[in-house]
């Protein structure tokens, strides 16, 4: 049964060394319990994985227990990831949940260096009713940033999502450049921003907790938004980035509509799992 429930872990790409340490867990209390029943076993190993992802310490501002929005000022979201993970498409479905919810958003286009990437963020602005502050293609992407805080401040609005080029965490130019978009918020919010919101595909297995820890070392990370579940049995990465690095799980994409974009349920994907 224990290779049968590793099998079952390492195939959903939890990672050996987190896969080794849940199961650890699991077996010192089936055996200081006494337990021999199979299904009390597996039930223990589903609390256990589902403590493991509540594990995450509690980083950003507004979608922690209390979940308060900053007092008098627009909250600011900056969403970052690699290329192809469905960055600017997440940064959508969220604009739209807040419209949902009766918020002004303001998103910024600070993606300056993929064709069409402003075009895209305009159009699903559109859709979702939320404004774009856009410049021209290869602009300063902390210019744009800027611009876009301080429109929302001028229109009272509620939130600000900053969509940023996607980039390989091994280009060392472009995380420096992320590392400046930082700055660029600070410089009007000195506590830096809300939530810093990593984009990860659940398709990308271990490659993600790679991913995970190097934009951790530029940008203070406080969220994860697990996308292409509805394209993969496994995700379960996200096990290990939260093992690893105590980011909290927050929202998951399941397909390429607005509104498919959830809130995190820990209890519903570890079930999922197991089916």
């Amino acid at each position: 049964m224990w290779e049968e429930l590793e099998e079952l872990l390492i195939g959903a790409d939890t990672g050996v060394s987190t896969t080794q340490k849940i199961l650890g867990a699991v077996q010192l209390r089936v055996e200081s319990e006494r337990v021999k029943d199979g299904d009390a076993v597996k039930a223990f190993l589903k609390e256990e994985l589902v403590a493991t992802l509540r594990s995450g310490t509690e980083k950003g501002r507004i979608w922690g227990e209390e979940d308060d929005p900053p007092p008098g000022r627009p909250a600011v979201i900056l969403v970052v990831g690699v290329n192809g993970t469905g960055k600017t498409t997440s940064v959508a479905k969220l604009a739209q949940a807040y419209r949902e919810d009766g918020e002004k958003v303001v998103i910024a286009a600070a993606d300056t260096f993929r064709a069409a990437a402003i075009e895209q963020l305009k159009s699903w602005g559109e859709v979702v009713g939320a404004e774009v502050v856009a410049h021209k293609m290869g602009a300063d992407p902390g210019a744009v940033v800027f611009d876009a805080m301080s429109a929302a401040e001028s229109r009272s609005a509620d939130v600000v999502i900053i969509d940023t080029a996607g980039r390989l965490h091994t280009k060392f130019n472009l995380m420096e450049e992320l590392g400046k978009i930082r700055r660029v918020i600070e410089r009007k919010l000195p506590e830096g921003p809300d939530e810093v919101m990593l984009v990860l595909d659940a398709t990308t297995g271990q490659n993600a907790l790679v991913q995970a820890k190097a934009f951790a070392e530029v940008v203070p990370i406080t969220a994860l938004c697990l996308t292409k579940l509805d394209g993969t049995s496994k995700g379960g990465i996200v096990f290990a980035v939260t093992d690893q690095l105590g980011i909290p799980v927050r929202f998951i994409g399941t397909g390429e509509k607005p509104e498919d974009l959830t809130p995190f349920d820990a209890e519903e994907f570890v079930d999922a799992l197991f089916q």
